[in-house]
């Protein structure tokens, strides 16, 4: 599946930063990978850590829920840094957002995207077929 920056075009090789398969063994790896990047890439603490907690619950719920594995990709568009993750699980919408959790103490069920949607600056939650890609991104300060 070719890459798309959301704006219909396709990102350039400065624009992505890590483009990584995954499965659950992988989770301690990809969060020291997407730290790294994210460092470089400007994010400051301690939106970095927000990030890097952010991204393994969306690549968790990937694992668990998508069919065991799942694709990253870092991206570095204009002022923000993008993470997107990929499975090939049923597929869940947006409207699964409405739905989260509100409050420390709810229902475990949800909490990865409710945490994402409260440390990103943006989340949008994109039906494949199969499966779902999460994409979340902070603004580089």
């Amino acid at each position: 599946m070719p890459l798309d920056t959301g704006d219909g075009h396709a990102p350039t090789p400065h624009d992505v930063l890590l483009h990584s398969r995954f499965a659950g063994g992988d989770l301690p790896r990809l969060r020291v990978l997407v730290e790294g990047h994210a460092t470089l890439a400007g994010l400051v603490e301690p939106r970095r850590d927000d990030f890097v907690v952010a991204m393994d619950a969306v690549a968790t719920n990937a694992v668990q829920h998508g069919g065991g594995d799942g694709t990253l990709v870092l991206l570095r568009r204009g002022g923000e840094l993008e993470c997107r993750i990929s499975d090939r699980g049923p597929g869940c919408t947006e409207a699964v957002l409405a739905d989260l959790p509100h409050a420390p103490g709810a229902s475990a069920e949800g909490a990865g995207l409710w945490l994402t949607r409260l440390v990103a600056d943006r989340l949008s939650i994109t039906p494949g077929a199969p499966g779902t890609t999460v994409s979340f991104a902070m603004r580089l300060l």
